[in-house]
Order: C-alpha cells, then sequence, then structure tokens
C-alpha cells in the first residue's frame, strides 16, 4: 500500500511537471479562469484522495493551500510560499498576483515583476 502511494505520488509529481513544462511554452493565449477553476477542482480531488499528504486535509485553509500549490507551484512559491494563507484570510492582491501570474506563465513570459504588481 504504502509503495503504491510513493509510485502514484511520483506519477503525480511526473505529471505537474510535464504540465508546468506545456504551460511554460508559448501558447496563442493566455490560460482562461474557466481553465483554472477546474484545474483547481481537479486539485481538490487529489487532495480529497490523499495524493497531496494528510497535511493537506487538516483544514480548509491547509487545503486551499495545497491547491494552489498544486495548480501552479512556480505561481505558488512566488507569491504564497513565504506567507501562506492563514485561517479566515482573504487575501485579494495576492489572488490577483496569482492569476496574474498564471496567466503569465501559460504564456510563457517572465515571473519578474508580478510579486507586489497589484498593491
Amino acid at each position: 500500500m504504502v509503495k503504491i502511494n510513493k509510485t502514484l505520488a511520483i506519477l503525480i509529481w511526473v505529471t505537474i511537471i510535464l504540465s508546468i513544462e506545456v504551460l511554460a511554452k508559448k501558447s496563442p493565449r493566455p490560460i482562461s479562469d474557466t481553465e483554472i477553476r477546474e484545474k483547481k477542482q481537479n486539485c481538490y480531488s487529489e487532495i480529497e484522495l490523499g495524493y497531496w499528504g494528510a497535511q493537506c486535509k487538516t483544514s480548509m485553509v491547509a487545503k486551499e493551500n495545497c491547491a494552489l500549490k498544486c495548480l501552479s507551484p512556480a505561481c505558488f512559491e512566488l507569491i504564497y510560499e513565504s506567507d501562506p494563507l492563514e485561517e479566515g484570510e482573504r487575501d485579494y492582491t495576492r489572488s490577483q498576483e496569482y492569476k496574474y501570474c498564471m496567466h503569465r506563465l501559460s504564456l510563457g513570459e517572465s515571473l519578474d515583476g508580478i510579486k507586489g504588481s497589484f498593491d
């Protein structure tokens, strides 16, 4: 059972890395809000299935932080990793920066200048 979970976790990480590489290539259009919502819903499903570890199911905010990391590890690292969401926190500015990061990433553009761009 543990070996299967480790294998599945490795498979998920490989899929995520390949997805990032695909997103990082030039695209004819930025990722849409609908696509982001669909991908995030898939992340929530993976979290519920335990693919992201038990720590992601300890609270709603832990689940949200894990979903954001699942959705875009690069954007999570840039926007939230040094100061993850806390219980009850609504951070509209960082939410906008995160979506902007995902749009830029989907176009293969640099992520420079994203953090702080909505202050």
